[in-house]
């Protein structure tokens, strides 16, 4: 017996409808169990920089206008209610930002030249 493509996709997206129903109906569940930030949290982290050097060398240092993050989240796997998850934000604050510099210089027309350095 072959199976087709499309109760292939059909299966898959059913599935991934349920996993995300099951997602919701917990958050709202503990939600309505009335505990203090149960499923959702605000996570604080450093805002780490990431500034190339010479010989793709690279310093990290603690921005000096904002030091510290916080970004709320709900502790779920897809995102809810406007909340990203909990999950995401702590892998984000896991990586420093990226900093590029940005040359001005004349190519005729066009008037600023990027000049990316990593």
């Amino acid at each position: 017996m072959r199976v087709s493509p499309e109760r292939i996709l059909i299966a898959v997206a059913a599935l991934a409808a349920c996993i995300y129903a099951y997602d919701y109906l917990s958050v709202r569940y503990r939600m309505s169990a009335h505990k203090p930030g149960d499923p959702f949290d605000v996570i604080n982290y450093p805002h780490i920089l990431a500034i190339p050097h010479k010989g793709n060398r690279v310093e990290y240092a603690l921005d000096a206008i904002s030091p510290f993050e916080s970004e709320p989240c709900v502790h779920s796997l897809f995102p809810h209610f406007g909340y990203i998850p909990c999950w995401y934000v702590n892998r984000k604050a896991s990586t420093p930002t990226p900093m590029t510099i940005l040359v001005r210089g004349e190519l005729g027309s066009a008037g600023i030249k990027e000049v990316r350095i990593r």
